[in-house]
């Protein structure tokens, strides 16, 4: 499996993000549970768009992205922005 750091930008609609967010959760914790998401979390909001990095395993970058098509997020139209990259860690681990 190779290794994957996807990056969202979220929409300035904090409402709505608050409103999905556990479900959000939810759907990021199933996949987590099930081995393809390695960690998630939040990025700080930067001139107030926030976002999040996402670490998944899949094997290649649209099986990477096809993960994540249904993240309640971006099914409500709340990422703005999603860039999946391959990853190469080099030093340190995921704790696998």
């Amino acid at each position: 499996m190779a290794v994957f750091a996807v990056t969202y930008v979220y929409a300035p609609d904090p409402a709505r993000l608050d409103a999905f967010r556990p479900e959000h959760r939810a759907f990021l914790g199933a996949l987590h549970d099930a081995g393809s998401v390695v960690v998630s979390g939040p990025l700080p909001a930067a001139d107030g768009v926030g976002g999040a990095l996402l670490i998944v395993e899949a094997p290649d970058a649209d099986a990477a992205a096809a993960l994540l098509d249904d993240d309640p997020f971006r099914r409500e139209g709340l990422v703005a922005e999603r860039v999946v990259r391959a990853w190469v860690p080099v030093i340190g681990s995921l704790g696998r």
